[in-house]
């Protein structure tokens, strides 16, 4: 069974470290990649002191983790069996490659499966959530090589401009590249011996502001996520646009800040970059 696994990876010379040597490279069936994009750091050379150890390194000059999501997944990888995402600033625990695998193979009917959070606060309002949802998240998933090859055939892309991959990828799992209505009981299997931990953000100056950024950024993601959910309702995958940025002008009179005073100003933020990118 060949398990390739795909790390993606921006501005990330603080983790990608760790990350990597979390990862079962020495496994003969197993490949990593790791795809760093648009980043100004040193993430790129720490990753090339794990060529050695046959870890690749794909280089894209422009940033955005659905474009290099889809540059290199769906029409550069090479086939595998097995497809397993990590991001770069994400640790894995022991056995979580094995277990992603193991857990598809005994479920040939399912398009993904999911690693667990292992840390943090809300880890078991998480965990809770994931089960009953069939969802995931971007740190730790895996795809069979089956619903790769289905979506390299559809032509269903992830919009280049999507803050993030795996909301929509867990729908399109979920739904067999098609729409809410067609969701399938089973697409989605939670993987409990697979789990990733993720680094608090420190209460520092520096921290704080990539904790600004960070929610900037979740707030457009919120945004986007609620067009594509209206797209998902109703025409379905086929109609995802290339650029969420194409088609902001419907949705604008629709998008309103958040009254909770946490999101309030983010939400604020977000809207006028769509304002201005429509």
């Amino acid at each position: 069974m060949q398990i390739a696994i795909t790390i993606l990876a921006h501005n990330e010379e603080r983790r990608i470290g760790a990350c990597l040597a979390t990862l079962p490279l020495d496994d003969a069936d197993v490949t990593a990649t790791v795809v760093v994009n648009g980043s100004s750091d040193r993430t790129a050379d720490i990753v090339r002191e794990f060529e050695p150890r046959g870890v690749r390194l794909v280089e894209y000059a422009e940033p955005g983790k659905s474009r290099s999501w889809n540059r290199f997944v769906l029409d550069e990888a090479p086939e595998a069996d097995i497809f397993v995402f990590v991001d770069g600033d994400a640790v894995l625990a022991p056995g979580s490659i094995g277990a992603l695998a193991d857990c598809l193979a005994r479920h040939p009917e399912a398009n993904a499966a999911a690693g667990l959070p292992l840390n943090g606060r809300s880890m078991a309002f998480y965990q809770r959530s994931m089960l009953n949802t069939q969802g995931f998240f971007g740190d730790c998933y895996a795809l069979s090589g089956a619903f790769v090859r289905a979506m390299r055939v559809s032509g269903v892309r992830l919009p280049d401009d999507l803050v993030g991959d795996d909301s929509l990828v867990n729908a399109l799992a979920n739904t067999d590249l098609g729409a809410d209505r067609d969701f399938r009981r089973g697409a989605v299997v939670q993987c409990l011996g697979a789990g990733f931990y993720c680094e608090p953000n420190p209460i520092t100056p520096a921290g704080l502001r990539r904790q600004m950024k960070r929610m900037e950024s979740y707030a457009l993601r919120y945004f986007q996520n609620r067009i594509l959910s209206d797209i998902m309702q109703n025409e379905g995958a086929r109609m995802i646009p290339g650029r969420l940025a194409n088609i902001y002008c419907l949705y604008l009179d629709r998008l309103r800040p958040r009254l909770n005073p946490l999101w309030f100003e983010f939400d604020r933020r977000a809207l006028a970059r769509i304002r201005a990118a429509a």
